[in-house]
């Protein structure tokens, strides 16, 4: 009688559990669906991996689900009277699961890859915009350089820098202090070792940190190198997210399918599947 009582209870305590995961899944559904925008491809996007990353749910509900019903069926006493069956209608819930997720499979690539398109024109762009405008900049300060006003400011700045350079590496305390401060640019204290011991270093590195061709190159190289790792950036994250969520969406379509599909056949609900006499 005990054996019989421990069996009803963790049958029924599967049903339920399982239920519960079912149910659970769809309210997240609809919940994910709010608010509905069906034509924009980020909420899609974002819909996907969400229903993928609670797809397992559900699929643990419906194990235990019919775990409580392989328990109904194994009891001898099955004399009791029985509560509404509900795997039929679970059977093609996990059949139209299989389909959804089947589905989600070459629409998230296809979403996917039409993003990361979208992405890499947008930083293209911002990278050509930003180019474009250091360009003006630049063209517009040679232009009042190669004034005879401009030219004089430009040799006043050179010498001014000089001079603060020329300054700390007389003293050596000041010196020592500018290599070991964390606020001082690393290469400005690669400056100040090499000019030590060849005072030229100096006027060659003041004189191409003023120069307008070079300073274009260099910033012009700072920027293709954020673009060129932005770009970098949202290739991987558009990889990771297109193979992550197609694999699982499959797996979990195939896993469905052979649930909803082999119960059918077995309960001959399927052309081909003869129904089984259930213990009763």
């Amino acid at each position: 009688m005990v054996n019989r009582s421990a069996s009803v209870n963790t049958a029924l305590t599967l049903k339920v559990v399982g239920i519960i995961c079912v149910l659970s899944f769809f309210v997240d559904f609809l919940i994910l669906l709010l608010p509905f925008q069906p034509t924009d491809r980020v909420w899609q996007i974002n819909l996907a991996t969400a229903l993928v990353d609670r797809g397992i749910v559900p699929l643990v509900g419906l194990g235990l689900l019919f775990a409580g019903y392989w328990i109904d069926n194994t009891d001898a006493a099955s004399d009791r009277p029985q509560a509404i069956d509900l795997r039929f209608p679970v059977l093609i819930v996990s059949s139209i699961l299989g389909l959804m997720f089947l589905l989600i499979f070459p629409l998230h690539l296809n979403n996917v890859n039409q993003a990361k398109t979208q992405t890499l024109n947008r930083i293209t762009q911002e990278a050509d915009q930003a180019e474009n405008q250091l360009n003006s900049r630049l063209s517009q300060l040679q232009a009042q350089l190669n004034t005879e006003q401009g030219k004089a400011q430009l040799e006043q700045l050179r010498n001014q820098t000089k001079a603060q350079f020329s300054e700390i590496l007389k003293d050596e305390q000041r010196y020592k202090q500018a290599l070991e401060s964390s606020q001082i640019p690393p290469n400005i204290k690669e400056l100040l070792k090499k000019a030590k011991t060849d005072p030229q270093v100096l006027d060659k590195a003041v004189e191409q940190q003023t120069d307008i061709q070079t300073v274009r190159t260099q910033q012009v190289s700072q920027v293709r190198e954020r673009r060129e790792d932005a770009e970098k950036q949202a290739k991987d994250a558009a990889w990771k997210s297109g193979l992550r969520i197609s694999i699982s969406s499959l797996l979990l379509s195939i896993g469905y399918m052979i649930i909803g599909w082999t119960g059918l056949r077995g309960m001959g609900a399927v052309q081909g599947g003869k129904p089984r006499a259930t213990a009763r």
